[in-house]
């Protein structure tokens, strides 16, 4: 299961950590859309995940991953680190099972953890945000895999966004920045973060928004979500930087799905068609209790579309204009320079 050319660098881990250089048990845990190699061994009758990175590059580079990775579980939010070599893309950390974790539950308990992660030291880089937009959203605008006067509607919405939506020193922090269900898992008492591959400095509000897909279902459970990380009510200020983030988040997620499902297929083979599309809150609650995997070849097109129609709704509601009229009513035009690329 081990590719052969990583074979003595897992063997020097497993050295090293444990004074063995065999597992009594491995076998493959999924790992999304990455194309780093995950396993749950077991060493002495003790389990763990041993974590293979394959491919280096700005997205996969093992030493700002294991440095984030090394602080998380540092403060207690990541599991314990018990090995991890830089040059040879390897870590061994603590296998954690995971429990069930309601979303009522997740809804108070998750932004705690958020807040904790949040205060960390700043980690080494900062999310490239021009890279996702020229790699997926600015490329997505001209794949023709949605009808032409719809993608010109959002992406003239999506803009307006972009042009107002600040970069504040200081809610740019140290983010996860891939706060799925798999990446939150729950013990039964405490809350673990996993996978640290795509953390950087980032919006405070982008970690906000990804887990609010999963867990926050309507105003009233925004309210609560963000009362729980903020530690007290949110202004109107501060649910306007929410309401926008999670547009943005939504523009990004239905390109790269869209664009992925879409690979190698004609165009009317590509997205799903809208009559079938679930709901967004149904699909997520289905992702979040394990039913179902947006990785799959199969769903990625149908995760994107589910993002793609939820975004497409919000930019018609009136809460999109007035989300926008209070952040740049914050922010006069000479102040703090856009977070989002304009293309």
């Amino acid at each position: 299961m081990i590719p052969e050319e990583k074979r003595a660098a897992v063997i020097r881990g497993l050295r090293e950590a444990f004074g063995v250089e065999e597992v009594e048990d491995i076998r493959t845990v999924a790992s999304g859309l990455g194309s780093d190699l995950v396993f749950r061994i077991v060493v002495k009758q003790a389990p763990y995940v041993l974590r293979i990175i394959t491919r280096v590059n700005e997205q996969t580079d093992p030493a700002r991953q294991f440095t984030c990775m090394n602080a998380a579980a540092g403060a207690g939010l990541s599991p314990r680190v018990w090995y991890a070599s830089i040059e040879d893309g390897v870590s061994i950390t603590d296998f954690v099972e995971a429990n069930p974790f309601p979303i009522k539950e997740a809804l108070v308990r998750v932004p705690g953890t958020l807040r904790r992660l949040h205060a960390l030291p700043r980690f080494p880089k900062t999310f490239n945000y021009v890279t996702a937009h020229k790699g997926f959203i600015w490329r997505f605008r001209t794949a023709n895999l949605r009808p032409k006067q719809e993608i010109e509607e959002v992406f003239n919405r999506y803009e307006q966004l972009c042009a107002v939506y600040p970069r504040l020193e200081a809610d740019m922090v140290s983010c996860h920045s891939d706060l799925k269900p798999e990446n939150i898992v729950f013990d039964g008492q405490r809350i673990w973060l996993m996978n640290w591959q795509v953390a950087f400095v980032n919006d405070r509000y982008f970690d906000l928004a990804i887990v609010a897909n999963f867990v926050v279902a309507d105003e009233e459970d925004e309210r609560t979500f963000l009362e729980h990380y903020f530690g007290q009510p949110p202004d109107e200020y501060q649910r306007a930087r929410f309401f926008l983030m999670r547009q943005a988040l939504h523009m990004l997620s239905a390109t790269v799905f869209l664009l992925l499902g879409a690979a190698g297929k004609p165009a009317a083979q590509g997205p799903s068609q809208v009559g079938s599309l679930p709901s967004f809150q149904d699909f997520h609650q289905r992702i979040w209790e394990g039913e179902v995997n947006p990785a799959d070849n199969d769903l990625r097109s149908v995760y994107g579309g589910v993002h793609w129609e939820q975004l497409l709704q919000n930019v018609r509601q009136a809460r999109f204009n007035e989300a926008l009229r209070i952040v740049a009513d914050r922010h006069p035009q000479e102040g703090p320079e856009p977070l989002l690329p304009v293309n």
